[in-house]
This record gives C-alpha cells, sequence and structure tokens, in this order.
C-alpha cells in the first residue's frame, strides 16, 4: 500500500469511526431530549469532576520526573505538564500519536533520547495497567454474577485460547529473527528496543519508588472520582450504585482507545455499562455526552495553550544544562 495513502487511512478511518458513532449515540437520544439535559445539568457537578480530571494530568506530569531522574536527566515541571496535555490532544487527531509527540517535546526541550523517553512512556502505561486491573478485579467482586451473565458468558474460551497460542508464537519467531540479525533495520530496532527497556526500568532505578506508587494511585482515584463526582450532574445517574459507576469508568476508559479520545465511543459505551444495571437509555447516553464534553473542553484548552506556549516557555527560560 501506498505510504501516503496509509497515512491517509490511518488518521481518516479512526475519524470516519467516530463520526458513524457519533451520528449512532445521537440517534439513540433525539437532540431536543440532549439538549434538556445539558441546560438542566448541575454545573458544580461537572466542574468538580473537571477539577478531578486536572489534578490526575498534573499528577502525571509531576510522576514523569520520577522515571526521567533514574537515566541522568532533569525534567522540568512546566514542559511536563505541557507535554501531557499536548499528547492528549494530539490523539484527538491520531491514536497513539500522542505518545510520540510527548516524547519529541522530552528530545527537543529536555535533550533526553526519543527511545529512552518514550520507554517510560511505556513503563507508565503498565504501571496504569495494573491499577487499571485492579479496578477491574474490584469490579467483579462486587458484581459478579450480573458482570459474569451479561459479559463473561458471551465470549468463546476456544476462541480465545487460540488466538493467545498465536500471539505468543509470533512474538516468539519474531525475538529470534531479530536476535540473529545483524541487518541495519534490525540493529536500529535493537537500538530502539534497548532505550525502552531502560526507560521501563527506570521504574526500578527510581529513588523515589513509593513517591511514584503513590501518584499512580493518585492519578486513578482522581479518574474515579472524576467519573463518580459528575453523576451528580444528572438526578437520574445520581442514583446509581458505586458498582455500576466502576463498571460505567472501565467501559468509558475502554472506548478511548476505540476512537480518537472516545469521539462518539464514550457515550455508547457508558450506555451499553449501565444497561447492564437496566438503567435507562436517555440519561446513560446524556451523562456519557456530559461526561466526555466537559473533558474533552480541558483537553483543548489546556492542550492548545500548551501548544502555544511550550516554544514561548523555552526560548524565555532555555534549558541550562544536558547530559
Amino acid at each position: 500500500m501506498n505510504k501516503n495513502l496509509r497515512s491517509v487511512l490511518k488518521i481518516s478511518l479512526p475519524l470516519l469511526l467516530g463520526a458513524f458513532l457519533v451520528w449512532y449515540s445521537i440517534s439513540k437520544i433525539s437532540v431536543e431530549t440532549l439538549v434538556v439535559y445539558f441546560k438542566n445539568a448541575n454545573y458544580f457537578w461537572i466542574g468538580l469532576g473537571v477539577f478531578f480530571g486536572l489534578l490526575s494530568h498534573l499528577s502525571r506530569a509531576y510522576r514523569w520526573k520520577f522515571m526521567i531522574e533514574p537515566m541522568g536527566y532533569q525534567l522540568r515541571f512546566p514542559n511536563s505538564i505541557m507535554a501531557v496535555f499536548i499528547t492528549y490532544l494530539v490523539n484527538y487527531t491520531i491514536p497513539r500519536a500522542g505518545e510520540v509527540s510527548r516524547a519529541t517535546v522530552l528530545t527537543n526541550y529536555e535533550g533526553v533520547p526519543f527511545e529512552k523517553g518514550f520507554g517510560t512512556i511505556i513503563a507508565e502505561r503498565v504501571a496504569d495497567l495494573v491499577v487499571m486491573l485492579s479496578i477491574i478485579s474490584i469490579s467483579l467482586v462486587l458484581e459478579f454474577d450480573i458482570i459474569y451473565k451479561n459479559v463473561i458468558t458471551a465470549i468463546d474460551p476456544t476462541k480465545l485460547l487460540i488466538l493467545g497460542l498465536i500471539a505468543i508464537l509470533v512474538i516468539v519467531i519474531l525475538y529470534q529473527a531479530i536476535k540473529n540479525s545483524n541487518r541495519p533495520v534490525i540493529l536500529k530496532i535493537k537500538t530502539l528496543f534497548l532505550g525502552l527497556v531502560e526507560g521501563i526500568m527506570s521504574i526500578l532505578k527510581m529513588k523515589k519508588k513509593w513517591a511514584f506508587i503513590a501518584h499512580t494511585l493518585f492519578i486513578w482515584i482522581m479518574y474515579v472520582l472524576m467519573f463518580y463526582v459528575t453523576t451528580f450532574s444528572i438526578s437520574e445517574t445520581s442514583q446509581l450504585p458505586f458498582s455500576a459507576i466502576l463498571i460505567g469508568f472501565i467501559f468509558a476508559s475502554f472506548s478511548i482507545a476505540a476512537t480518537n479520545g472516545g469521539i462518539g465511543s464514550y457515550p455508547l459505551a457508558v450506555f451499553a455499562a449501565f444497561s447492564i444495571f437496566n438503567f435507562p437509555e436517555d440519561p446513560s447516553i446524556a451523562f456519557g455526552w456530559i461526561m466526555w464534553t466537559s473533558q474533552t473542553l480541558m483537553v483543548i484548552v489546556l492542550g492548545g495553550l500548551s501548544l502555544l506556549f511550550l516554544p514561548i516557555y523555552n526560548n524565555v527560560f532555555p534549558k541550562q544544562t544536558s547530559k
């Protein structure tokens, strides 16, 4: 496939999917009804949810410093904050491209090699995945009967096992091919891989492990609180049990990876989660749109300001020392 065509498809297909899901979610609830929910929403709780979301992003930016320091670099907090918000903003255009832009900011303004900075970002994702799995485990314990009936029984264990074995086989074959090759392209991949490993291992080397763990827990507590307090903005969702809120949060979190920033998929994911508890359709979708819109506006505003002020800040306060 032509490289330019591939790039166009990489950008356009997720956007088209998001546009289709926006249309589909709107088809599930009339625009007039959705507007009424927005007008009648309690914006104190929405604002509080945005505040908790902001705290989580600031904590993520500060936590990054703990991972960079073991490699011999000092990350300036303003650059870290702006890089984090740029990440979220870029992910609304090209899925997962935000992580690349974040590592690029680190290289351009802090002098950290790209592969090492990118490795720390992957390490962050590993830590975040552990917490997410913990939240899923708690949800399974709280509502095991409902989840087993509606979710687990829908999975074909035979197909899942076959896919797992194929994935392991592919990984083994690729590992052996890369390990025994001296081709220039493969050597570049090895160099990138070693940089990624160093970034991931920085978790084990950091002096402030407990501070890193505390920030990781804080980030996810803020995420859950962000979702939880926003449910009070609508009278119907304010009556939801906490277990339903946890499952809604999990579904919504995964929806962000489905389309650019969860465009279109976020309200549908919330509806799918709440429907497990036989919750009405209209308030579920309306809440999903309110939740997604409030967080998206925050990212657009702060991400846009970060793009604007990042070069200005670094021109006024250039980095004095580098490794």
